[in-house]
């Protein structure tokens, strides 16, 4: 884990000693679980007994590069992570997602206290700092910006090294947070999708609402053809190409596209050296959902 996770539960903790996973509920209505909730020792205490971590407040819209360390509304499922590019690398970004409004993920610095500041000003700027005390809030974003700068890290949205990255990034992706795979000199490693992503969303908007199977049969044409030219760009070593797809496909989020997904992702996944996040994806597309997300319930 990054090395801001654990200044931030520093900070958390000096907040609210007794319940630093709540620190910042009162001021923000943000919870901090996973990786907090392990140092809080949760996962000593649960009365679920084989919690699946890879499950644990994976939200239906979040690809295996993504990882929840904070929740925010319950309505709008509203919750921010670290996305990693590879499984063993630390995150390129922390992002934010609603699952309830769909599977955008939004970019929001490098580290959780850029993250949380942004979510701070934001709430300032819509006034919902006003109901809960301003002063509050004055104090707490006062106490944010002297621990960054105590610490040296950045607040900026979008940091240098995150600028650099965009560079690296294949393509963007429904989710938008963009897919980065190696590339040679030769340009082996990447080839482009023959349809854009507004034709593959329309695609993909025909085969699920088809009103037929027949009518459905038909529908997959296409997408069955870009399957095959996936098949051939593996051969290739071009697996950014069914990267993206399957990724695509994963974020429509219709159940109709699961098995295509578990033949594209999981290959690709394997193919770039990545497995960690192909045995996320498994677990994930087994139990899909947008409730029961906790997997370390309190007694």
């Amino acid at each position: 884990m990054p090395e801001d996770l654990y200044h931030f539960w520093d900070f958390c903790k000096e907040l609210s000693p007794d319940s630093p996973c709540g620190a910042l509920k009162d001021t923000l209505g943000l919870q901090l679980v996973g990786p907090f909730e392990i140092l809080a020792g949760a996962h000593k205490t649960s009365k679920n007994l084989q919690p699946n971590f890879h499950l644990h407040w994976r939200f239906f819209y979040d690809p295996p590069e993504f990882q929840t360390i904070l929740l925010g509304s319950a309505d709008s499922q509203h919750h921010i992570g670290y996305y990693r590019d590879t499984p063993d690398s630390l995150p390129s970004f922390v992002g934010e997602n609603e699952a309830k409004k769909g599977y955008n993920i939004t970019q929001t610095g490098d580290n959780v206290f850029a993250a949380v500041l942004l979510y701070l000003l934001r709430r300032k700027k819509d006034g919902i700092g006003k109901k809960v005390g301003g002063e509050a809030l004055e104090s707490l974003e006062g106490q944010l910006r002297e621990r960054v700068e105590m610490l040296g890290l950045s607040l900026e949205q979008k940091t240098k090294e995150m600028k650099q990255r965009d560079k690296k990034v294949v393509a963007k992706t429904f989710h938008s947070a963009g897919i980065v795979v190696p590339v040679d000199r030769n340009d082996v490693g990447y080839r482009e999708l023959p349809e854009t992503d507004a034709s593959l969303k329309k695609i993909c908007k025909a085969i699920a609402e088809a009103r037929s199977d027949e009518e459905r049969v038909q529908a997959f044409g296409p997408l069955q053809e870009m399957i095959t030219f996936v098949q051939f760009a593996n051969d290739e070593c071009d697996y950014g190409m069914g990267y993206e797809l399957g990724i695509d496909l994963f974020c429509y989020g219709s159940h109709y596209f699961h098995k295509v997904v578990k033949q594209l992702l999981p290959m690709a996944y394997s193919l770039l050296k990545r497995n960690l996040f192909g045995e996320i994806l498994e677990a994930h597309l087994a139990s899909r959902s947008h409730d029961e997300l906790n997997q370390l319930p309190a007694h």
